[in-house]
């Protein structure tokens, strides 16, 4: 039987220290750190996930600031703001709420972000930092899948990793932390060829692809240990609408460990975000 890998329980370890972390930065200077994010437009998953992020700042101390913009927003106004946060030394870290509506340039826009308070890791200084393993702040997600890793993996090295994904949000940089560890890498995606054969070499899988079961039993070989980064929302033969992600766990029981879908990685990000608050104010404390 595979084990389980309790994403929120990792979170709220991972809480604690953020919480900590936190009261360390008010003992040195009187004040806690502080996150803007930024929603443009109304897309209801935004505004799902900014709620969530604006929350949990709040149960770790974090002061959260929100800037909600019409959908029709210039993209000069929104550079604009961007320039007045990167300005404000109360504000550690910007967080700029993916998909932007049409008309705005997602990448002119998370490029103006300074990369000191690029929390997300989306910038090009950061990717580039990771790339070269220079420090920098690294993208939430793939953080939270190395801690998830780490929990059941103590030496990477020698072990073969496969990434399904080649997203720059999860599988770039995940497949360069992995680098990082000494894992062998392959990053795939669903258009690899004999991919089920490439997959079933793997003692790591980290299955980004968005693509729901795409991950099946026969994929995976006997004590591999498998993320789950996938969430889709489908409605079964039932009726029913239920959350999945891109592996068929129900057919892993013979791997050493998985996430479920939900409970895995998702929690996990929202706490690498604000982890990567805090580490934005320590950094700013050392210039």
């Amino acid at each position: 039987m595979a084990q389980i890998i309790d994403g929120k329980a990792l979170a709220a370890r991972l809480m604690e220290d953020t919480q900590q972390g936190v009261a360390d930065i008010v003992a040195a200077t009187g004040a806690p750190p502080g996150l803007a994010v930024v929603l443009v437009g109304a897309d209801p998953a935004s505004e799902v996930y900014v709620g969530r992020k604006i929350s949990q700042c709040r149960k770790a101390g974090i002061t959260s600031i929100e800037h909600r913009l019409p959908a029709d927003t210039a993209e000069t106004e929104l550079l604009a703001l961007i320039d007045r946060l990167n300005a404000d030394p109360a504000i550690h870290g910007i967080l700029v709420q993916l998909p932007l509506p049409k008309g705005l340039n997602a990448a002119a826009v998370l490029d103006r972000i300074s990369p000191d308070k690029d929390v997300d890791g989306f910038h090009p200084v950061n990717v580039g930092r990771l790339s070269t393993g220079t420090g920098g702040l690294v993208p939430c997600t793939p953080l939270g899948i190395m801690m998830l890793l780490d929990s059941v993996i103590e030496d990477y090295r020698g072990l073969n990793a496969v990434v399904i994904g080649k997203s720059n949000i999860v599988g770039k940089p995940v497949s360069m932390l992995l680098l990082e560890r000494e894992a062998t890498v392959t990053v795939t995606h669903i258009e690899t060829k004999d991919l089920p054969d490439v997959a079933r070499k793997a003692d790591i899988i980290v299955a980004a692809a968005g693509a729901p079961h795409l991950v099946r039993g026969y994929w995976v070989k006997p004590g591999a240990v498998v993320i789950d980064v996938g969430i889709t929302r489908i409605t079964d033969h039932d009726g029913v609408t239920k959350i999945v992600g891109d592996c068929a766990t129900h057919e892993l029981d013979h791997a050493r460990a998985v996430t479920p879908v939900p409970g895995g990685v998702g929690p996990m990000t929202i706490a690498c975000l604000l982890a990567n608050t805090v580490k934005a104010a320590k950094m700013g404390l050392k210039r």
